[in-house]
């Protein structure tokens, strides 16, 4: 499930980011830190749940690869 969910938002990562970067890369990255910063608080209050936590580690995971697949493809 943690593995479903970190696929699932490393590619809307990737997908949203490049194609931001392709108007202004300045704009791509502060979107994706306010979109990350918005869904953050709500996803981090469900770690404690036992079903939902893998979730919200896959996520996490996610949003690591994402950016660090962004990062790379940039330089």
């Amino acid at each position: 499930m943690a593995g479903f969910a970190a696929a699932v938002v490393a590619v809307a990562i990737i997908a949203f980011g490049s194609q931001l970067a392709r108007i202004n890369p300045a704009l791509a990255v502060f979107l994706e830190l306010v979109v990350v910063a918005g869904v953050a608080p709500s996803v981090w209050r469900l770690r404690r749940t036992p079903v939902w936590r893998w979730l919200v580690y896959g996520a996490a995971a996610g949003v690591v690869a994402g950016w660090t697949a962004l990062l790379v493809g940039a330089a």
